[in-house]
Order: C-alpha cells, then structure tokens, then sequence
C-alpha cells in the first residue's frame, strides 16, 4: 500500500488520486475555519506560493469533528479562505479524520505516522488542554484537533507528524530539504 493508492474528493466532487502528486513534496493538513488554529491558513499560504513551484502540494482536507469549528459547505469554508487567506492550494471536500467514518487516507496516514511531537512548555500545556476537550480521539493515533499536519516526501513517504500548536512557518527547512532531494 502506497499513498500513492489514495483517491479523494475535491470540494467541487471531482475524483482526485494522489498519484497526480508522484515526485511532489505533500503537506496534508485537516482544517477549519472557526478555530483558533484558522490563522495558520497564512503559512501554509505563504509555503505554497514560495515552493509550489519547486513541487509542494498542500492538501487541505475541511474537518468539522472538533467542537463543529468547520460548518459550512465546502463551497462557503472555500470561500472563507480565499477571501480571508487568499488561498490558492487544493481544497478537499470536508471529511471525517477519526471514527467509523474516517477517511481511507487518514487511516493510512495514521498508521504511518501515529504521533506527533510536541516542542515548547506552551506547546505541551496546550496539546494537553485540547486532548481533554477532543471527544472524537478514541484510540492511539489518532488526529487531536484541527490543524494536524503529515509531510509527505517526494517518494510517497510519510516522515513527519506536527500536532495541532506546530505554525506551519516553521516547516519551512524541512520542506525545503525535501524539496532539494531528488
């Protein structure tokens, strides 16, 4: 199994297969519009106009599975963003992360990459507030809140999980490793 296997829906329906990605540097992040973690939209912007045409894609999968911070269709929470943030990158049709209902790609995803590392006093304090009020993170693996992000390099692997409070600036020389590998 690869993830490269994967196929999900764009917000407008249409089928996606990741293998359109093949030799492409992925950021995959679940995101929501109400949440106090919508801001990181600027970075992940801002990584996608500086690298995308070094080969990043960013997948922004909506998720309204925590405290329903992402209502909406997937026309409004697009526009929401294109207003608000100017983004350019794909958008996905919003999607379940955990439980019964969680997306194929998520699942795989979490296998690949079960945790996350938490740097800072700040960062630690806040993961452990979010984890108490986070009802749908039933089992080991899976995603906590809003704003979880897998990198994925150019030969499909996942190699890194940044939990919720990572400000996605900070991926910035790691994406660009990434980017410089052949």
């Amino acid at each position: 199994m690869s993830i490269y296997n994967f196929k999900v829906k764009k917000r407008d329906d249409e089928e996606f297969s990741l293998n359109e990605n093949k030799g492409k540097v992925m950021l995959i992040v679940n995101t929501a519009t109400g949440c106090g973690f919508t801001p990181q939209y600027e970075g992940l912007e801002m990584l996608y106009e500086k690298y995308h045409d070094k080969g990043l894609e960013i997948l922004d999968f909506p998720c309204d599975q925590f405290g329903h911070q992402a209502p909406g269709t997937d026309d409004e929470i697009h526009e929401f963003c294109t207003m608000k943030y100017d983004t350019k990158f794909d958008q996905m049709s919003k999607i379940e992360v955990n439980g019964d209902n969680e997306l194929p790609l998520y699942t795989y995803l979490k296998k690949e990459m079960p945790n996350e590392e938490v740097q800072g006093l700040k960062n630690k304090v806040a993961m452990k507030a979010i984890r108490k009020i986070s009802n749908t993170c039933k089992k080991e693996g899976d995603i906590v809140w809003n704003f979880t992000k897998f990198l994925v390099d150019r030969k499909g692997n996942v190699i890194k999980r940044y939990n919720p409070t990572f400000n996605p600036k900070d991926m910035e020389e790691e994406i660009v490793k990434l980017l410089e590998e052949k």
